[in-house]
């Protein structure tokens, strides 16, 4: 949650500038958690339990996502007496990211409740380095519609809030059922790798950015393996 909050401390220095930073920064988030989803996530799903399961649980996860960011772009969202489309904006990127980290407080809670060393600090790692450009993303839009920092702080951590919730159920239900756990781990799985195809690539991968996306990702799946490699994931 507090990485979430990070994310929106460069926007109190350079404001709507800090846009120029999101490219790198959502590379950075593809490359991380692409990696992990398949090493953390998909490999020991396949390990853990059949392969029918694990696609079941990486449908299911797809389904989730799909689903919810669905919902909410139909709605017209307002915050209080605000209007105008930067508040708009700024409510419906703020929801969509809500809705988005339950899926990432699953894969937190699976991978704690797993016995494979390493796992739940490499998983962690991944979803708190994703958090930052999610926390930018929230602050820019609010600059714009004009929300102080205090609020913008604030909003982007609030953004993460489902995660220890979703971190306490995966686990809790994963410790009493253990044949949940490949299905947690390929629903987890299939939530973020949605995630990333569906908002971070596009958001990322522009006609005038796609550079500074490209050394993200590069930078981020680098570090990822890496980390697994240490981890022995």
């Amino acid at each position: 949650m507090l990485a979430t909050g990070l994310g929106a401390v460069p926007v109190f220095f350079l404001g709507t500038r800090a846009e120029l930073l999101r490219p790198i920064l959502l590379g950075v988030a593809i490359g991380t958690m692409t990696v992990a989803s398949i090493v953390g996530l998909v490999r020991p799903a396949l390990q853990e339990g059949g392969p029918l399961s694990v696609l079941g649980g990486l449908a299911a996860g797809v389904a989730f996502l799909v689903g919810s960011g669905s919902l909410l772009g139909r709605r017209d969202v307002h915050v209080g007496e605000l209007r105008g489309a930067g508040v708009r904006l700024s409510a419906l990127v703020f929801g969509v990211l809500l809705v988005h980290s339950l899926p990432e407080g699953l894969a937190i809670g699976t991978a704690y409740a797993s016995d494979r060393a390493g796992l739940s600090l490499f998983v962690i790692l991944a979803i708190g380095l994703q958090n930052i450009p999610e926390g930018t993303s929230v602050a820019v839009p609010m600059e714009v519609a004009g929300f102080r920092r205090q609020s913008q702080f604030w909003a982007a951590v609030l953004t993460s809030a489902p995660q220890p919730v979703g971190a306490v159920a995966a686990f809790l239900l994963v410790e009493r059922i253990g044949g949940l756990l490949p299905v947690s781990f390929a629903f987890a799985a299939g939530a973020m790798l949605a995630l990333v195809a569906l908002e971070l690539l596009p958001q990322a991968f522009t006609r005038r950015r796609w550079l500074g996306a490209s050394a993200g990702t590069t930078a981020g799946a680098a570090a990822m393996v890496a980390l697994a490699v240490a981890f022995r994931i």
